[in-house]
């Protein structure tokens, strides 16, 4: 697969902003600071984590990752002024933790 076919956007939703305004301003000793090098990124369903992984070296030379986890998330049943309900399509999300010392993705 292509790269811009793997990588399909960024997915930042308000709950992931919230929580890492929250990791901020509670930041302690005993905290990770993974939440500042983590992204989550929407990708094709046939995507595995070796490809996703190319992809995002490769849209990106100066940043190289760390690891990437992987999730199928069920489209929605949606209902609109029918009787028949519809379905959203399915999804997956990865979430790239860059390496120690790299530079921001965005």
């Amino acid at each position: 697969m292509d790269s811009f076919t793997v990588i399909k956007g960024l997915h930042d939703s308000e709950k992931t902003q919230h929580l890492k305004d929250l990791y901020t301003f509670r930041r302690t000793q005993g905290m990770k600071d993974d939440v500042d090098r983590q992204y989550t990124l929407r990708v094709d369903v046939r995507a595995n984590k070796h490809q996703i992984r190319q992809a995002v070296e490769e849209l990106f030379p100066k940043v190289k990752v760390a690891s990437v986890n992987t999730s199928r998330m069920n489209g929605k049943t949606k209902r609109a002024r029918t009787r028949v309900a519809g379905r959203t399509s399915d999804w997956k999300k990865a979430v790239i933790t860059l390496k120690e010392g790299e530079i921001e993705l965005l």
